[in-house]
């Protein structure tokens, strides 16, 4: 028997309605990105709500609760186990509405291919012009519905005189702004950011599996750090890997030689796959690891790309160990006796390189992921191998905002500007942790002197 699902949703959605095309082929409906509220169409003032964990219809005005329009705001995001025109809907308390024994209810991501499709839903043109049905993705023919102001995954033969009403809902402006981050929705994991042809982009790890057990890297840009564009998947270990098969992690991007360089770990090995596009798709380059698991002591992963003035590119890595070697010309070998190992303070994983008036910085993750104390600490150096003077902590948790575990960073220069920008993960506010993390970017300042002043993580 299915499980049953999580806490109901109750909502009331305010004005200023985003309005869907009607009247086209069902494929045609679509949900925005971004925080939402969802209006019965045929129950007037109530919003689709959770409550005590369970989604249902309640009504919600400009005089609600504080607490009433947050519980019937949603955050759209892409659908957590993919699918064409499929998105899943993440409450404030970062839960995730599912189906369990066809009951709506709100939910942790528990990582797994059962919870994935029960949340999310497949977007199907309404009953009245602008609105919305919800399909399920894993039971085709059953949809969101009201129900005695109760939400259901209901067969569309119940009820069929008014089903099609019941189960149809308005997207409108939502009850409470959402955040500023994170800056892509949905759970993602160690960012990297770079800037190339003319635009931002991010390559995350995809988030949310038990065991880190993703597959599929995407590629999101922007061209003001706030507004993104999902490129898809550019890269599916399973399908296009012959030597992994999960355990996406961690990618980082050169551009080199006409050619855009992708390193990624999989199956605690790092391959490097190629593109003439740095939103892909990208194959994989050798049929092999680049650097293979055992190759040194540590994990072999975390890989990241710095190329100096001359031209001359590295490659960082490690986990518990911290290496780097310059990289041949052809961006995808090297000369293992080259192979350098640093001593750094407290050093876990997530190295990452920049160049400064001369001054290499060289930033990295300390404890482990799944802990709120994760940061980041960093080193300076005259040369990108050292050696290094440890500078301090530059990046941590504050408690204050619930925001804990910021780490595994990188680190982007405003073209033509001394102005840079630190991309991160954390938990997933405010209920993430060490497998369900979020995407956000704040500004990294200089003092006079060259160092780093601490960041200031915000929401």
């Amino acid at each position: 028997m299915r499980r049953a699902l999580g806490r109901g949703l109750a909502v009331t959605m305010g004005a200023g309605l985003l309005v869907a095309v009607a009247g086209q082929p069902a494929s045609a409906a679509e949900i925005p990105a971004g925080a939402r509220s969802l209006l019965s169409v045929n129950v007037a003032g109530q919003y689709v709500r959770h409550s005590d964990y369970l989604g249902g219809l309640a009504a919600v005005t400009s005089g609600s609760s504080a607490q009433a329009k947050a519980d019937a705001t949603f955050t759209v995001t892409p659908g957590l186990a993919g699918g064409a025109g499929c998105v899943s809907f993440q409450a404030a308390n970062g839960m995730w509405l599912r189906h369990r024994d066809y009951r709506i209810r709100l939910e942790t991501n528990a990582g797994t291919a059962t919870f994935l499709a029960d949340a999310t839903f497949c977007v199907r043109d309404g009953s009245a012009a602008g609105s919305v049905r919800l399909e399920s993705l894993n039971y085709p023919g059953r949809f969101i519905r009201h129900r005695d102001y109760a939400l259901w995954l209901d067969a569309s033969t119940t009820n069929p005189a008014t089903f099609v009403a019941d189960s149809s809902f308005q997207v409108t402006a939502p009850w409470v702004a959402g955040r500023r981050s994170p800056v892509i929705k949905g759970l993602y994991a160690d960012p990297n950011i770079a800037y190339l042809n003319g635009r931002y982009y991010l390559y995350p790890t995809t988030d949310g599996y038990n065991g880190w057990s993703g597959t599929r890297f995407k590629a999101f840009s922007s061209t003001d750090l706030t507004t993104w564009t999902d490129h898809g998947t550019i890269l599916d270990v399973g399908p296009s890997v012959s030597w992994a098969s999960s355990r996406a992690w961690a990618p980082t991007i050169a551009a080199k030689n006409g050619r855009y360089y992708f390193y990624f770990c999989a199956d605690t090995n790092i391959g490097v796959a190629t593109a003439t596009s740095p939103a892909g798709p990208f194959t994989d380059a050798l049929g092999r690891p680049l650097v293979a698991a055992g190759f040194r002591s540590g994990q072999m992963i975390d890989p990241h790309v710095f190329t100096d003035d001359s031209g001359q590119s590295y490659l960082y890595w490690g986990n518990g160990y911290a290496y780097a070697v310059p990289l041949n010309a052809d961006m995808t070998s090297f000369d293992a006796a080259q192979v350098r190992q640093f001593s750094l303070p407290n050093f876990r994983e997530g190295l990452f390189m920049i160049k400064r008036n001369g001054v290499y910085y060289l930033s990295y993750s300390v404890d482990d992921t799944g802990s709120e104390n994760y940061h980041v600490e960093y080193a300076t150096g005259t040369s990108p191998l050292g050696p290094w003077t440890h500078r301090g902590t530059i990046l941590s948790k504050n408690l204050s905002l619930g925001i804990k575990g910021p780490g595994h960073h990188s680190i982007v220069q405003a073209p033509g500007a001394d102005t840079w920008h630190i991309a991160y993960h954390r938990f997933a506010v405010p209920a993430g942790n060490g497998t369900n993390r979020e995407v956000t970017i704040d500004p990294l300042r200089f003092n006079a002197d060259g160092t780093i002043q601490p960041v200031t993580p915000t929401l």
